[in-house]
């Protein structure tokens, strides 16, 4: 089997679980998927799961687009612009490997935050606060869900779907220009991710029906131990190399 063809097969796999979660959730397409994208190909990485993370919301707003905050995704987007410059910066000046030992981390502290389920107050600073570190997280890594979605726990369903699905859809497009402009999106990365959006939309297809069905803690806890699982692997395969 070509490398190109596992990439697909078991990135593809990745994506459409991480499809499914995010569907239902509102995020953990990018906590779920990037460790592993990483793992098998990091030179298409973060761009490729940047497409794959604008591409899926459009579903999610085409549905509850009315419940969007758009105060929240003002304030949100008003600090990420300069987290993404930062996070250009990081994928421009840090080696592959150091970029895996970075998205592992991350994934980590990430399964970290939304295991513990702190509890943050919603307002202009915090929103703008995750926004700033989802955008140092997102454009160097592809994971920039946690931060925005901890300050949103507390908001209904609804309206968490619809927010963090405006928000990650501008927030991609942002990550995707600012990686162009400093010259690390190759074509392979873009080749990939328009592949892998068929997964996406398979995962989150199977989304709507199992949302209502799904036992929320024990498939969040499973999803967490994998996201986390495949960081620690990926750590430790980037620190060997």
């Amino acid at each position: 089997m070509s490398h190109e063809l596992w990439v697909l097969l078991v990135g593809g796999l990745a994506v459409f679980v991480g499809a499914v979660v995010q569907g239902a959730v509102g995020f953990g397409l990018g906590l779920v998927a990037a460790p592993v994208l990483t793992l098998l190909d990091p030179g298409v990485m973060p761009g490729a799961i940047q497409v794959v993370n604008m591409t899926l919301p459009v579903f999610t707003l085409a549905v509850e687009w009315r419940r969007v905050d758009w105060r929240g995704v003002g304030f949100g987007m008003l600090g990420r612009l300069p987290g993404s410059i930062i996070g250009g910066f990081i994928v421009v000046y840090i080696s592959v490997y150091t970029l895996g030992v970075f998205v592992g981390v991350m994934v980590l502290v990430a399964v970290g935050l939304t295991a513990r389920a702190l509890s943050v107050p919603r307002n202009g600073v915090t929103v703008t606060a995750a926004g700033f570190v989802s955008g140092i997280t997102g454009t160097a890594t592809g994971i920039g869900g946690p931060p925005i979605a901890l300050v949103y726990q507390s908001a209904k369903g609804a309206q968490i779907r619809a927010t963090l699905a405006m928000f990650f859809f501008l927030s991609a497009a942002q990550s995707l220009v600012i990686l162009a402009v400093v010259d690390r999106l190759p074509a392979r990365a873009l080749t990939t991710g328009a592949t892998l959006i068929v997964p996406m939309i398979l995962g989150f297809l199977v989304s709507g029906p199992l949302r209502r069905y799904l036992d929320g803690g024990r498939v969040r806890a499973a999803i967490l131990v994998v996201a986390a699982i495949s960081a620690l692997v990926l750590i430790i395969q980037s620190l060997a190399a």
